[in-house]
């Protein structure tokens, strides 16, 4: 009988972050992908300054969290780093820019914070470039 306590465990545990981080990876890039065209057009006067450093600072900022990392945590490359980053701007989202909205508008900021804390806890699995990064670390450790 071939269940989750078998050695296709690991292999399924894998598959399934692979799948998160694919879904994860690619959903917050519809959401950073404008913000980087809005940054590149230089029309930031609109962006809300969460940091109190301005407006572009604050775009360039988002940008970086929600496209570059992004792309980090589809590859599996600084998976937890990258988590992390966007962790901390999911809070920013929900807690500061729609901090006083009712919990409707919070909701989907919260939800991309909980899969970042499952992937900061669990990593990139094994079919990740962190992978491929450690193993060659371990092989050159002879």
């Amino acid at each position: 009988m071939n269940n989750l306590n078998g050695s296709n465990r690991n292999l399924k545990v894998d598959i399934v972050v692979f799948v998160v981080r694919l879904f994860v990876g690619f959903a917050m890039l519809t959401h950073g992908f404008p913000k980087l065209q809005q940054l590149i057009s230089g029309k930031t006067a609109d962006f809300y300054d969460f940091l109190g450093m301005g407006t572009t600072v604050s775009l360039a900022l988002t940008v970086l969290a929600e496209f570059v990392c992004s792309i980090f945590i589809i590859l599996g490359l600084f998976t937890r780093i990258a988590s992390g980053i966007l962790l901390f701007t999911m809070g920013i989202a929900a807690f500061v820019v729609h901090g006083a909205d009712p919990f409707s508008d919070r909701e989907m900021s919260l939800l991309y914070a909980a899969i970042y804390m499952v992937l900061i806890t669990v990593g990139a699995g094994k079919i990740s470039v962190d992978y491929m990064i450690e193993k060659r670390r371990r092989a050159s450790d002879w």
